[in-house]
């Protein structure tokens, strides 16, 4: 009997494999070496073939070390061949010789699949939640042997390899198996181990061979300018955050009070030398600051694996993999669990928008437009220069779905923020007429990444109910943070672009004109409580000359400092959660770089030292006080006692919870002492003054109340005659 491909010998024992099919594999361009590499079965039984370029002398043992065979030369140079003593299918590892030395081979061509039919069927369906296990480069213990389980997703590729430190990146040793149903190549690699750096080796559909590719589904990276993904180790962190888990799990978080922190890791702060902080060392000084601060929550700018500084890593090429930049994947695992016992969650800014085209990376991936649309049109984003994901391919989308609950499962964080979500629901953001395509029913909604977002949200919050997700959108679309059973696009919460662009607008106006725009600080309440609103003042507003926050104010410096100080107190009175970027708290007077830490010198003046404490003093006042949080996303948490005093730029309001106290907040933006100021309040008697941004502390002037106010009933109303300090916001809740 003779098997194809194969030439019998002399004596018809050992069938010799063809001259054609050995210099496929010589030249690694055979479509599935599994088929004739490794154990194969014969009618007199099992025989050996192994590929070991550079050996003169090949021979096949059992993984206990058992000699079971002699192999001898095939059709082309380093290709070995023989017959085995084993009786049945079993691992081999083969010793090999030349003239220099001698080295042992592990084949991994002996050994059988990884995934299994089910894995096959969820894959194919779209609705595999574990991906991350499965996918990627894990070390496993496969039928008796330790190594590494590699699973990429290349559909169109004539053949993929993984090459690595370990093959000396040679692409016909470990040629991969494809599951055809699925289009996932995977073996198993026995005997490599973690820290090993791979990529993929891919020859397209046409023949041609691929730039080597990272893994997508990598869980660690070489440091940049370096490319290759790094085999890691299974996660080993003994998590201590139970507690914080548990709590976030029970509360509604749109009744918590959550204050943002939103930090850039290479940049908060610097070693001397000018290198970044290891996750380790930002935990050791980042977490207490964040304490000390009063901040409920710190949101990374993402962390994923990007290959260049300037994009902020809005730019990832490793969604699966925290960035090398700031250690091993266990220190960010540290610094979130660290986080956690002094009760300070953790958000990262989330990237499903868009990838760069390096070539690394997805772009093109096995030689077709893969991840992203073939059609320019669909498939490239051109305000950044980057490929658009297919959110309507199913691939796609549970790779992106997976990678929502990895962050949540692996990490434990405890929120997405997704970035750019208003390029992702129209197919004409940013484009002209004739360079989009229309939906099926004409429109320029992205109907495809609405299910897409829509099935995230149900993944993420159905299998991690105390996380919640938080989107950038920055158009009217409607019910974003509607639970998808609604209607709604089911994220947690949206950034309010509106009050950041209208309220900044009106205090870079010099005082003596914000009479004339007084709308810019009302119009926000006709849609405040619309979404579960974020009021994100972010790193995209101290950039690419839009100036720092103190820039921003009106006046003189006095003026400016006072401004920002009002602004923030007006901030921390609105309903909505709140958002600062670093810097901001203690009104950095630069603009905000990336390649350098924070002005943190800046606090040896008393001025800046004053905000930073008036940041603080908001932030433990907004925690401890429901009023001003409780009802945050609510109307019943808010009414309005002067919102039309144009004259004197004024604005006071109430806040409440059921239950609680209500809190008075009053706004003056001109730098005028209004004396005999009279307000309504809700109640008779006395109202302590429980905030004032123009007290000496803050560097103010140190106008105010005396502590307190007492009210008299006129014409039916409770009044309360008030000084306003000037560019001053203050806050009264009754004695």
């Amino acid at each position: 009997m003779t098997q194809k491909g194969t030439v019998p010998d002399a004596d018809h024992k050992v069938p010799h494999l063809s001259a054609e099919e050995a210099e496929a594999i010589a030249s690694g361009t055979h479509g599935n070496p599994f088929s004739i590499l490794g154990v194969q079965e014969i009618p007199e039984g099992f025989l050996a073939r192994a590929f070991i370029p550079g050996a003169k002398d090949v021979q096949a043992l059992t993984l206990d070390g058992a000699h079971v065979g002699q192999l001898q030369p095939g059709a082309v140079s380093g290709l070995f061949e023989g017959r085995l003593s084993i009786t049945m299918r079993q691992p081999l590892r083969y010793a090999a010789t030349n003239s220099t030395g001698s080295w042992e081979v592990d084949d991994p061509y002996s050994y059988g699949p990884v995934l299994g039919p089910m894995d096959d069927y969820f894959i194919a369906e779209g609705s595999h939640l574990r991906l991350f296990d499965k996918m990627g480069a894990h070390p496993i213990s496969h039928e008796g042997t330790n190594g590494v389980h590699f699973a990429v997703w290349a559909p169109n590729a004539r053949r993929v390899s993984v090459v690595g430190d370990f093959n000396d990146w040679d692409g016909r040793r470990h040629v991969m198996r494809l599951r055809a149903d699925v289009g996932i190549w995977e073996i198993f690699a026995p005997g490599v181990k973690p820290g090993a750096a791979y990529k993929y080796e891919i020859i397209g559909p046409n023949g041609e061979r691929l730039p080597l590719k990272a893994d997508p589904y990598a869980r660690r990276a070489e440091l940049r300018p370096a490319t290759a993904s790094i085999v890691a180790s299974n996660l080993d962190h003994d998590w201590g955050d139970s507690a914080h888990r548990a709590h976030w799990a029970q509360v509604d978080a749109r009744r918590q009070p959550i204050s943002v922190y939103e930090v850039h890791p290479g940049s908060w702060r610097r070693q001397p030398d000018g290198s970044f902080l290891s996750w380790d060392q930002l935990a050791d000084e980042l977490i207490p600051y964040c304490v000390e601060m009063g901040f409920t929550h710190i949101e990374f700018l993402p962390v994923s694996e990007h290959p260049y500084d300037p994009s902020w890593g809005y730019q990832t090429t490793g969604l699966y993999a925290p960035s090398a930049r700031f250690g091993e994947p266990e220190g960010f695992a540290r610094f979130v669990d660290g986080a956690h016992q002094v009760g300070i969650g953790v958000i990262l800014d989330w990237v499903p928008a868009h990838f760069p085209t390096d070539e690394h990376g997805l772009s093109r991936f096995d030689g077709t437009a893969l991840y992203e649309h073939a059609d320019p049109r669909q498939g490239f984003h051109p305000d950044w220069n980057t490929a658009i994901y297919n959110f309507g391919r199913r691939e796609v989308s549970s790779f992106l779905v997976n990678n929502a609950l990895f962050w949540a499962e692996t990490y434990h964080v405890d929120g997405l923020r997704v970035d750019a979500v208003a390029s992702m629901l129209y197919l004409d953001y940013s484009r002209k007429e004739g360079e989009w395509i229309p939906n099926k029913d004409g429109g320029r909604e992205n109907l495809d990444a609405v299910e897409f977002l829509k099935s995230m949200n149900k993944a993420v919050y159905g299998s991690h109910p105390g996380i919640v997700t938080i989107a950038e959108e920055s158009t009217s679309w409607p019910r974003v943070s509607a639970p998808v059973y609604e209607g709604g696009l089911g994220f947690g919460f949206k950034w309010n672009m509106g009050f950041m662009h209208d309220t900044l607008s009106y205090m870079q106006r010099d005082p003596i004109y914000r009479k004339h725009h007084h709308g810019d600080m009302t119009f926000g309440l006709l849609y405040a409580f619309s979404e579960n609103f974020v009021l994100p003042i972010s790193h995209d507003e101290v950039v690419h000359g839009k100036g720092s926050m103190l820039n921003k104010m009106a006046g003189d410096e006095w003026q400016k400092f006072a401004s920002l100080r009002a602004y923030y107190g007006f901030m921390w009175g609105y309903p909505g959660k709140k958002l600062l970027f670093m810097g901001q708290e203690f009104a950095q007077r630069g603009e905000w770089s990336e390649a350098r830490s924070l002005d943190w010198d800046h606090l040896d003046d008393p001025r800046h030292h004053g905000m930073q404490d008036l940041v603080r003093d908001l932030n433990r006042l907004y925690a401890k006080t429901p009023a001003l949080h409780a009802r945050d996303c609510e109307p019943e948490g808010f009414e309005w006692l002067i919102a039309d005093d144009h004259a004197n730029s004024v604005f006071a309001w109430i806040r409440r919870s059921p239950g609680e106290k209500p809190v008075v907040i009053i706004s003056n933006f001109t730098p005028n002492v209004l004396t005999g100021y009279q307000i309504p309040l809700p109640q008779d008697g006395v109202w302590l003054e429980i905030f004032n941004s123009d007290s000496t502390i803050y560097g103010g002037s140190g106008k105010g109340n005396l502590g307190e106010v007492m009210t008299r009933l006129e014409g039916g109303r409770h009044i309360a005659e008030l000084t306003l300090p000037p560019l001053a916001t203050i806050m009264f809740k009754p004695g």
